[in-house]
């Protein structure tokens, strides 16, 4: 069994866990387990808790504010940095230099900020003064692509009874993220081989196929998933049983080329 600790309240898994062993979990040490059918091409070292820290919460509530609000948005972050932190009112209040009635009339948007007073709060909670204005942006962008509707790419190994949809892209520093349904319906000989920077998913709908990553091979089946990094040569080496429909989502680095 593979262990990971993360601080979400919502893993099933730890509750069950901590009431068949009848013991209190604390909510910052819920523990989840994969099975070992999670696996690598690479040897898997014994865990070691490390230490890092639990990814960044990412839920927030349906009421949230969407950026028209500038208070909300401060006053959201603002505690929310501050609980992350374990910060009580009475020691961020004390670590900004403001007074605790402050601090709670920013934290619940009945007051705005000034700007002594925001870099006060950053320098408190340790994080830069932008942090503070995260989701003030009133207009964030979204791509639908209507189902057989996205954009064809060519020139990648593109051929007979080989089609690569292009399920949308967004523009600026989010064009760094490439969905493509990828489908493939005639065998072939000799088959595409792929390199590139970055890191691929892919995640079986149908069919089975073999697929080389390096020198390891994967069956996959629908519902499978397989994470590769994309320097390591990688494609399909043998279709099992077609059709194959797979989604082939790369998340490239900041700067890279394509090759």
């Amino acid at each position: 069994m593979t262990r990971v600790v993360g601080r979400n309240r919502g893993l099933i898994a730890a509750t069950v866990r901590a009431a068949r062993s009848g013991k209190e979990v604390p909510d910052h040490d819920l523990t989840l387990y994969y099975d070992d059918r999670m696996t690598s091409s690479a040897a898997r070292p014994e865990h070691q808790d490390t230490g890092d820290p639990a990814p960044v919460q990412r839920e927030i509530a349906r009421d949230a504010p969407t950026g028209v609000d500038l208070e909300r948005v401060i006053g959201r972050q603002v505690r929310s940095l501050r609980l992350a932190r374990r910060l009580s009112v009475a020691e961020l209040a004390g670590l900004a230099d403001i007074s605790k009635a402050m601090l709670s009339k920013i934290e619940n948007a009945q007051t705005s900020c000034s700007l002594s007073t925001i870099a006060n709060l950053a320098r408190g909670l340790d994080v830069p003064v932008t942090s503070l204005f995260r989701g003030a942006d009133s207009a964030r962008e979204a791509v639908y692509t209507q189902a057989g509707h996205g954009a064809v790419i060519v020139g990648r190994g593109t051929r007979v009874g080989h089609h690569y949809e292009l399920l949308g892209a967004l523009r600026g520093q989010h064009k760094r993220l490439e969905p493509v349904l990828v489908t493939l319906t005639e065998a072939s000989e000799a088959f595409p081989l792929f390199q590139h920077a970055g890191t691929e998913l892919l995640y079986m709908l149908e069919g089975v196929m073999v697929y080389g990553h390096g020198d390891s091979e994967y069956t996959l089946r629908p519902g499978d998933a397989l994470l590769l990094d994309g320097e390591g040569p990688h494609g399909p080496n043998e279709l099992v049983r077609l059709p194959i429909r797979f989604l082939a989502i790369t998340a490239y680095p900041d700067r890279h080329e394509e090759r």
